[in-house]
């Protein structure tokens, strides 16, 4: 048996990545003063196609969507934005505070072609900031999400810009709509539908031919009202502000039809055609879209798995093993090296065993494989003395510690520290 096409194992060695870097969002997010909130995989289907947009290609070819057992129709959830405002709507959440923000962490499904840093099911960092249309919001949101790829270490384009809103973007889809009917000819075979149902689409496209007559296409910067022009230009300031680098691209749309005015993606060239590792972009009538208030907001999300392939891009540092393990000889040994690894545990130490004692040898290695830091060996003689040797792994210094009820103690206490073990021990 093997994992379905477009679904991944992650595996104990690249855990440690995933938890690196959900550690480093979630602190980000914490200073930010973002709060955590958890909503289901399953939602009815209509739910993104309110949100998302029926001519979308997520909701009319990707979603994963089924009857349940009582013929209502459910999607596995394609993005995080939408089952976040449903349950803020829902649980009223508006009523907590002028501006709440929210993040969540989980996986995502798309029917899509797998390839590097795209897969069927796929995890993201997703936050909405709802209640406030302030440019100094979208800079602050856009900022955020900037320093945490900062503080995993990682390099990113940020590229900005702005969909107009209901007053300007119709007369802009309008020229969409005339400049793609003159083209047709160079349109790929869903751009050719897409061109009147839902020309901004277009932009998104992906292949060579329609890259290439987008770049000629109108710039959605040239046909925007004077509310969202300054709207651009005081965010722009503000990141400037915020001392967060980024660069105009007129062209870049997103892939949902929620968006309003400020768009963004952070871009890299070491995933090959999966160039963003996040995006995002504000969505001020998504609310009152989906049934609630007419509350704006703001939001983006990050790629998990993007963040990973780029962290195993880096020199990595060697992987670390338990603080301690017990080389136990005789059934005596094992069993008094048993009641000291629990206790070693609840003082706060990482610490294991071989429950079958091998020879010290055996246990010597395994100890080296784990990438112990230390050893402690405890043999009938030792219990008779009432001292073990504690053994160092790395410096090979080696000292007698007492077998009291105090050991766990005193091993926690000296563990954390740097230097080699202290032969006072």
């Amino acid at each position: 048996m093997q994992a379905l096409k477009g679904f991944k194992d992650i595996l104990p060695d690249e855990a440690a990545l995933w938890q690196r870097v959900e550690a480093t969002a979630r602190d980000v997010f914490q200073r930010f003063g973002f709060e955590e909130i958890k909503v289901p995989i399953l939602e009815r289907t209509g739910l993104f196609a309110r949100s998302i947009g029926e001519a979308t290609d997520i909701v009319e070819k990707e979603m994963y969507t089924f009857n349940d057992r009582n013929g209502e129709s459910l999607t596995m959830r394609p993005e995080g934005t939408a089952p976040v405002l449903r349950a803020f709507i829902e649980h009223a959440l508006h009523l907590r505070r002028p501006l709440s923000r929210l993040f969540t962490i989980g996986p995502m499904f798309r029917h899509e072609r797998p390839q590097k840093g795209r897969l069927r099911q796929f995890h993201q960092l997703s936050v909405e900031a709802l209640g406030s249309d302030h440019p100094r919001l979208d800079a602050e949101v856009i900022a955020m999400a900037r320093q945490i790829l900062v503080e995993l270490g990682l390099a990113a384009e940020l590229q900005l810009n702005s969909l107009g809103c209901p007053a300007c973007r119709p007369a802009y889809r309008q020229k969409l709509v005339n400049f793609f009917a003159g083209h047709q000819e160079q349109l790929c075979e869903d751009c050719r539908r897409r061109a009147t149902a839902n020309p901004l689409r277009v932009l998104d496209c992906k292949s060579a031919n329609c890259r290439a007559l987008n770049a000629k296409a109108p710039a959605i910067l040239d046909a925007l009202c004077p509310p969202c022009a300054q709207h651009l230009t005081t965010v722009r300031r503000n990141l400037d502000t915020l001392q967060a680098p980024h660069r105009l691209n007129p062209f870049m749309v997103r892939g949902l039809d929620y968006y309003t005015r400020t768009t963004f993606e952070l871009i890299t060239d070491a995933l090959g055609s999966q160039g963003a590792v996040g995006a995002g972009g504000r969505y001020d009538s998504l609310v009152h879209r989906l049934g609630g208030q007419n509350l704006p907001g703001i939001g983006f999300a990050l790629g998990i798995e993007r963040l990973v392939l780029l962290l195993q891009e880096q020199p990595m540092a060697p992987a670390s093993g338990p603080d301690l393990f017990l080389a136990c000889l005789g059934e005596a040994a094992a069993e008094y090296g048993f009641t000291l690894l629990h206790q070693c545990r609840l003082a706060g130490l990482s610490a294991l065993m071989n429950f079958q004692t091998p020879g010290l040898k055996s246990q010597m290695r395994q100890a080296d494989r784990l990438k112990a830091r230390l050893v402690l060996l405890i043999g009938a003689n030792e219990l008779n003395a009432g001292q073990a040797v504690l053994r160092d792994l790395t410096s090979k210094e080696e000292c007698q510690v007492p077998l009291n009820d105090e050991l766990a103690a005193l091993l926690a206490n000296k563990l954390p520290t740097p230097d080699p073990l202290i032969s006072g021990l």
